[in-house]
C-alpha cells in the first residue's frame, strides 16, 4: 500500500544552526592546535547576543569572541538591519574547565582502553533509495536549501534573500517502498522587507518555483522524474518573514539532530553531535554506525539497515551493537548474526573509531549545516591561527565515515 513520508530541513542562518556552527568552530580551534583536547561547548544566540558555555581540558587558548564573529559573518549576518550582526552582537563566554571526575574515567594509561565519555545509544542508519544511501525526503530537503543559499551568496537572480530558512518535502511511496513523486514542497524564506504584501508573496512563490526549483533539477537530474505539476507548494505558508534569524527565534546547540541525520528514518539515540570533541560517543559513535550501515547496504547485505551501539561512561567495549536490515537482507545470515560479524570487522571501542575515522582533526564546522550524514569526503586544507599569532595550517579529510572503504571487506564476510 503506498504511503506518504516527510522530512525536514533548516538553512545554516537558521538561529539553531549559527549556534551548532559556532560551537564546532570552536571544536576545530582548539584541535587544530591540540589534538587531545576535550570539548563539549553549547552556544545560545538570541537577539544582539551569543552566549557561550561548556566544559574544556585543552593545552591552548582561544579568542572564542573573534571565531564566534567570523562564523556569524561567513553565514551572511552582516547587516544591522537583522538585529543580529557579527560586528557588533555581545558575546559572553562563560565556558570553564572540564570536571576531573569525567575526565578520569575517559583517559587511560593505555590510549587503546579510552572509555566512552559517555553512557548512551547511538544509531546510524543506510538504504539505497539514493545514490548517497541517504533518505530522499531528507536529501531534497538539504539540497533546496543549500540552491537556495546559493543563490543568495550570488545575489543576481534572487536580490531580497536573508540567511534564515527552512524546507520540508512530503514524498509518496509506491506499493513496493520505492519514492515514486513529489507531494508536497514547502519553503519558508527570511526576506528583506516589500513595499507590499501582496506583491511579495506573489513575487517570492514566483521565485522560487521559477528559479529555485528548475537549478534543482538540473542540477541532480536523478531526481527529475520526482518533480510534477501537481506538486503543492507552500512558500512562505505564514506570509511576510522578514524578522528572523536569532532576532526571531532563539538558537541554541543540538537542537536540530533529526535534521543532522536521516529526517526521521531509522532511529536517533537523543544525543547531538555539535560542540562535542571525539571522546564523545555520541558524535563519534553515531558517525561510526552510519560508515557501518552505508558500507553494509553498499556491499550489498540489505537495502536498507539500522546500526545500533551502546556504552557505559568509562568503558571503552561497547554494551551491544543491534543491527536490523527491515526484512530487506540479502544474505542468509539473521540480524543477529550480522551483528556478530559486523563487531569482527569494526572495532568499536572509542579509540579505534577515532583513528579509523581520523577524528582528532578540525572536521566539524563542514558538518555543522545540512547535515552530518550523506555529504561527500573529501581533503581540504584548512588554517587557524591563535591570539598569540601562532598559525597552524592542516590537510585534513572530511566526512571519512561516508567512505566506502570497507565494502570489500564486508563483501568477504558475507561470501557476496
Amino acid at each position: 500500500m503506498s504511503y506518504f513520508f516527510t522530512s525536514e530541513s533548516v538553512s545554516e542562518g537558521h538561529p539553531d544552526k549559527i549556534a551548532d556552527q559556532i560551537s564546532d568552530a570552536l571544536i576545530d580551534n582548539f584541535l587544530a592546535f591540540d589534538a587531545d583536547s576535550k570539548v563539549a561547548c553549547e552556544t545560545l544566540v538570541t537577539t544582539g547576543q551569543v552566549i557561550l558555555a561548556g566544559e574544556v581540558k585543552s593545552k591552548t587558548y582561544l579568542d572564542v569572541q573573534q571565531i564566534a564573529r567570523d562564523v556569524i559573518r561567513r553565514i551572511g549576518y552582516t547587516k544591522s538591519e537583522y538585529m543580529f550582526e557579527a560586528n557588533s552582537c555581545g558575546i559572553l563566554s562563560a565556558i570553564h574547565e572540564q570536571s576531573q571526575d569525567i575526565n578520569q574515567g575517559v583517559d587511560r594509561k593505555s590510549k587503546e582502553e579510552q572509555g566512552a565519555g559517555d553512557q548512551g545509544m547511538m544509531f546510524g542508519y543506510a538504504t539505497n533509495e539514493t545514490d548517497d544511501y541517504m533518505p530522499l525526503a531528507l536529501d531534497l530537503s538539504h539540497k533546496l536549501l543549500q540552491e537556495l543559499a546559493a543563490l543568495r551568496r550570488e545575489n543576481k537572480e534572487i536580490t531580497y534573500l536573508r540567511p534564515d530558512a527552512k524546507s520540508q518535502v512530503t514524498l509518496e511511496y509506491d506499493d513496493n517502498n520505492r519514492p515514486h513523486r513529489i507531494d508536497a514542497i514547502v519553503i519558508s524564506t527570511q526576506h528583506d522587507d516589500f513595499a507590499e504584501e501582496t506583491t511579495m508573496l506573489a513575487q517570492i512563490k514566483k521565485d522560487l518555483t521559477g528559479i529555485l526549483i528548475p537549478r534543482i533539477i538540473k542540477k541532480y537530474p536523478q531526481y527529475a522524474h520526482l518533480f510534477n505539476d501537481e506538486i503543492e507548494y507552500h512558500i512562505n505558508p505564514t506570509g511576510k518573514f522578514v524578522i528572523g534569524g536569532p532576532h526571531g527565534d532563539t538558537g541554541l546547540t543540538g537542537r536540530k539532530i533529526i535534521v543532522d541525520t536521516y529526517g526521521g528514518k531509522g532511529a536517533h539515540g537523543g544525543g547531538a553531535f555539535s560542540g562535542k570533541d571525539p571522546s564523545k560517543v555520541d558524535r563519534s559513535a553515531a558517525y561510526a554506525t552510519r560508515h557501518i550501515a552505508k558500507n553494509l547496504v553498499a556491499a550489498g547485505v540489505a537495502d536498507e539497515v539500522l546500526v545500533q551501539v551502546s556504552y557505559a561512561i568509562g568503558v571503552a567495549k561497547p554494551m551491544g551493537i543491534y543491527i536490523n536490515t527491515y526484512g530487506t537482507a540479502k544474505v542468509s545470515q539473521t540480524d543477529g548474526e550480522i551483528a556478530r560479524i559486523v563487531s569482527e570487522i569494526f572495532d568499536m571501542r572509542p579509540y579505534f573509531i577515532e583513528q579509523r575515522l581520523k577524528l582528532r582533526n578540525p572536521i566539524y564546522s563542514e558538518t555543522a549545516a545540512y547535515g552530518h550524514m550523506g555529504r561527500q569526503p573529501e581533503i581540504v586544507t584548512k588554517t587557524f591561527r591563535s591570539p598569540g599569532g601562532e598559525e597552524v595550517t592542516v590537510e585534513v579529510e572530511l566526512f571519512t565515515w561516508e567512505k566506502l572503504d570497507y565494502v570489500d571487506e564486508v563483501k568477504k564476510a558475507f561470501a557476496l
